[in-house]
Parts: structure tokens; sequence; C-alpha cells
């Protein structure tokens, strides 16, 4: 059966366009799903395999297999594409799955020659994640090469055509080869191996084309006639662990590739070279209880400087340590959910000097996208240094997704205990200032006092991170005031029962804090309440003091809700 353009299926809410390909099992049509006014592509097996004896089997396999591949529906993955619906029409059975609109990475390539090592692997190590998913369901892809590997407009990689088709073999078909010559191992080739090594061999070659912008040469060439795989570094200038990753990923034999995708993301993932430390040096500002400056006094801390991309990022050393988390009961004005008082130990981390500026924002906004977009230049008070704002927890853990794909280093939004921590930096008091604020030193809503400090200025917008110059004893800027800084954890009313280790006390969560696919998760939760620390340019100091919790909707974004980022001490 070949269904024409203008073919109608499910009693007119499908309507065919045109073909888009045609396989020896399946053939696939664009179509309009008239409901939503929407593209879709449909794949059906072949009407003329029907006189095959084994013709049933082999719908039974796509049917199979459509099913395990809506499993991945369950929980998402950006960089697959996705499944619509499954369902008959006549004798026919069709997959309906999301329609790319953009361009193939073989015709980017062809358009743009080869591609720089990072921005390959840009597109390649999210794939790669993404067939760790495929994977784990049970399936293998088969035909994982740069023409299955779509673009969408915002840079960002989707698998497509999932290889149904080529994991069912017809008597009719048993003189084939199974898969692309140019890319597949010679097991697929000659034997239609099913096993998940298979996709390692097809992804590492497809990695070898965007790089050299050459094809490898093809299993059979070096299997029967023993010609030499040439490496890709004696072609183009490429790292060495990324071009021994593709050497390994293309052995001839399975036994000598890596065991699993996630092994081979492992091996396109490699440590970064360490980041030489700095050193910074800066005044301690303390204040009595009018507010005057009482004491200055010289300060310094070791950190790093981010430099990817021009990102220009200072994270400085936060030690390891142990506090007293929360307000005593007779710190004025505070809040019974800051209660109760208990320590919590940390190990040492890395925190971002300040909040992410504007200028930092658009430099990561521009990458290809993870999880979900991101506005470009979101903030309502403009300033290239200035804290970015009108940001939701939801676009901070997008933020922090696409800066470790870029950087290779796992940044996250801090968890509440470890705010706190780098806030107070060794200190006590209702802020780290002492024991009131003053507008000469934080920005926040100058109209108030907060103990017997003195009103002052109420600025009524953002200033440029860190230009009153007062930062905390560790070197961290803005603590108090500003903007609000979101945390990752969940909002709860007490401390009654939160961790004493300084991890992110989330519902339901058990895993790694420090990794890629545990913030996926995170946005993948049902909308949940965040926690917020540091008050803002708007709020009274009351909300400023090191122990005040706020929360808000995971989704909301307001011109006082800002971040920073910390990450693991490495080195």
């Amino acid at each position: 059966m070949f269904w024409p353009d203008g073919h109608t299926l499910q009693n007119g809410k499908l309507v065919i366009e045109h073909v888009l390909g045609q396989g020896g099992f399946g053939i696939t049509y664009k179509a309009i799903h008239r409901g939503f006014n929407a593209p879709v592509v449909i794949k059906t097996p072949n009407a003329h395999l029907r006189k095959d004896p084994e013709y049933p089997k082999y719908v039974k396999r796509f049917i199979r297999e459509a099913q395990t591949l809506a499993k991945l529906e369950q929980n998402p993955h950006p960089n697959i594409v996705r499944v619509k619906d499954l369902f008959e029409e006549g004798d026919a059975h069709c997959l309906v799955m999301e329609f790319i609109d953009g361009t193939t990475l073989s015709d980017y390539v062809q358009q743009r020659g080869p591609l720089s090592e990072a921005e390959a692997l840009r597109y390649i190590r999210p794939i790669a994640d993404a067939l760790v998913r495929v994977h784990g369901v049970g399936l293998v892809h088969r035909d994982v090469t740069p023409r299955n590997i779509m673009l969408r407009d915002n840079g960002q990689p989707v698998l497509i055509d999932f290889g149904i088709s080529g994991e069912i073999v017809p008597q009719a078909m048993s003189s084939k080869m199974f898969g692309s010559r140019d890319f597949a191992p010679y097991e697929q080739l000659i034997k239609g191996d099913r096993n998940p090594t298979v996709d390692i061999y097809t992804l590492a070659a497809s990695l070898y084309y965007l790089i050299t912008g050459q094809l490898p040469q093809d299993c059979l060439s070096r299997k029967v006639d023993d010609e030499p795989l040439i490496a890709p570094k004696d072609l183009v200038s490429v790292s060495q662990p990324i071009n021994d990753a593709i050497l390994t990923g293309m052995e001839l034999l399975p036994k000598n590739r890596p065991a699993s995708m996630a092994a081979f993301l492992g091996l396109l993932s490699p440590a970064p070279a360490p980041v030489p430390e700095k050193i910074y040096h800066y005044e301690i500002i303390t204040l009595n209880q009018q507010g005057e400056i009482a004491q200055r006094q010289k300060g310094q801390n070791r950190g790093i400087l981010e430099t990817t991309l021009g990102l220009n990022l200072e994270m400085v050393v936060i030690p390891a340590g142990a506090f007293l988390m929360g307000s005593p009961e007779n710190e004025a004005e505070r809040d019974s959910d800051e209660s109760p008082q208990h320590r919590v130990t940390l190990p040492e981390f890395l925190m971002s000097r300040t909040a992410i500026t504007q200028a930092q924002w658009r430099i990561v906004a521009q990458l290809p996208q993870v999880m979900r977009s991101l506005e470009p230049d979101p903030a309502h008070f403009k300033g290239n240094n200035n804290p970015v704002e009108q940001v939701s927890w939801e676009d901070c853990i997008e933020f922090c997704l696409r800066l470790n794909q870029a950087t290779g280093q796992p940044y996250r939004l801090p968890s509440e205990a470890e705010w706190e921590y780098a806030c107070r930096a060794g200190t006590t008091t209702p802020y780290h200032f002492g024991p009131t604020l003053s507008p000469q030193v934080a920005n926040y809503h100058g109209n108030y006092n907060y103990g017997q400090g003195k009103k002052g200025e109420y600025r009524e917008k953002t200033i440029s991170v860190g230009s009153l110059n007062a930062p905390n004893a560790w070197g961290l800027h803005d603590m108090h005031g500003n903007v609000y800084e979101w945390c990752l954890d969940d909002w709860h009313d007490s401390y009654e029962g939160a961790p004493t280790d300084g991890r992110a006390w989330i519902k339901n969560d058990n895993h790694s804090q420090s990794n890629m696919d545990w913030l996926k998760d995170l946005l993948n939760k049902e909308s949940i309440t965040k926690l917020l620390r540091g008050g803002s340019w708007d709020y009274y100091p009351r909300f400023c003091r090191c122990a005040y919790r706020n929360n808000y909707p995971r989704d909301v974004k307001d011109n006082y809700l800002g971040f920073r980022v910390v990450a693991p001490r490495t080195a």
C-alpha cells in the first residue's frame, strides 16, 4: 500500500503531504496533524513485503519495538525524537513521530566543511547521552549516522529514524548488507548484529566525519583488504584524547571497543586540564550596631577563573567546615522557618564570587539547548555587569546544564546549606558585616533599617555586581541584597529532618548531586516550590539576613530573582 499526497488517515485527523523516504522494510511520510495544525512523521512497514511468509513476525517486531521506543516518553530525552502515537489503519501499523524542522548533520557538514572539535562534540556528546537512555530500554539504533541526526534551528541535535525497520530482516532482503557501509561495523554489515557496540562504532565514525570532513575507511576495506584507518589527527587538528576515543570506538573487534555507550561518552568528555589558581585580595568590612564601618581588614582567598567561551567566571574556594544553620531564637525579626538551628558539616567547594551577570548569561544562552529554551536577554535592569534577573529556577538549571556541557565541569545551583555557610563565612551575626546593614555596603530597600542601623539610599534597581566593594571574609560579593538567589532545595516549613551534610534537601531524591543526569531529572520532576536566599534591591533589610528563607514556584520570573553557581572542588 502506498499512500498518495492528500490521503487522509484516522478519519481525517492526519493528511499525508509526501513521502520522506523509503527503506527495505519501512516507508516514511510527512503528514499534517489537523488537530494541532502541525507536521508529523508517519512510519509504516512496506506493503510489498506482505508476501514474505515471515511478514507477521516482522510486523510483531515493529509493534514491539515501537512500544519500547514509546517508553522513552515517560521520561523524554531532549535529543531523541518524540513519539506521538501508534495506531492501525486498515491492515497497516503506523508509528507517528515528531517532525524536526532543521537540517541533518550530513547536510550541515557538506555546506560548512569540517567542524572544529569543540563544535562537533557539542553535537555528538548529547547524542551519546541519548543513546545511553535508548540502550537502557533495550533498543539499539543501528544507524547513528550524520543523516539521522537533525539540528534544530537553535543548534540542538536530535536523533531521528530509530532504525526500527533496520531491526527486521525479511528473507527477500537477506542478501543485502545491513546499515550504511561508510559508518557501520563489520559485524552489523555482514551479520545484522544488534548489540549496543554497533552504535558505538557508528557514532565514532560519525564524529570522525564531522571533524575531518571525510568518510572513514569502511569496515570491509579494513577487514578484507587490510586497509588501515587513517587517524583523525593525521588529517586535521584534533586533541589526542578525542583522536584516541574515535579510534577506540571504531575498533574492528567489538570486544576492543568501550564496553558501553556510557563508557564511550566518558571518553568524549575527558577531564579538563587543571585550571591555574588565582589569589584574590580584598578588604573585609565590619559594621557596628549603628551601621557605621567599625573595622577594615585585609582578606584573601584562592580561586579559579573559568575562561571558556569568554565567560570570565570567578570561582572562589569555600573551605570545608561546620556551622550552625538557621537563626538563634533571640535574633530580631526572625521567622519560625529558620528553626531549629542545627549543625551542618560541608566539604570544600567552589562558589562564584558574584551573581551571574547579564554578559555571562548571554554567552551561555547562545549554546545549544539541553532541556529547555532560554531568553537571550531577560533582565529588566540592563547592564552587562549587572546581575541577570527575571530568570526562573528552571532557567537556572538549564543554564547550568549548558555550562556543564561547554566546560566539562559540573556547575549547579548551591544547596541552601552551602549558600548560608558561604554567606556567613565564619560569622554568627545576622549579616556577615555584623549586627546590622547599611546601603553603603549592600543594595536593598534603604528606606528601612534593621536593629539600631540607620536608613539610607534606596537605589530602586540592581547595580553592577561587586561594585560596592564589600565582600565577605571568603571574597563573595552581594550576598545581602541586589538579587535574591535561587537554591536547589525544595521548600520546607522548618529544618526538622534537614540534611546535615550540606546536600540539597529534595523530596524523594537519592541521586548523586553532581552530574548532568541528576539536574535533568530535577527538571523532569513535577513543579514544586524552591528556595531563595539573600534578599534583593527591593526588599527590607530583615529579608537580607544570612538566615532568612524565601520561596517561590520554580517557574516564577521577576526583576529581583537571580542566581550564582557552585562546583565541587576537584583540584
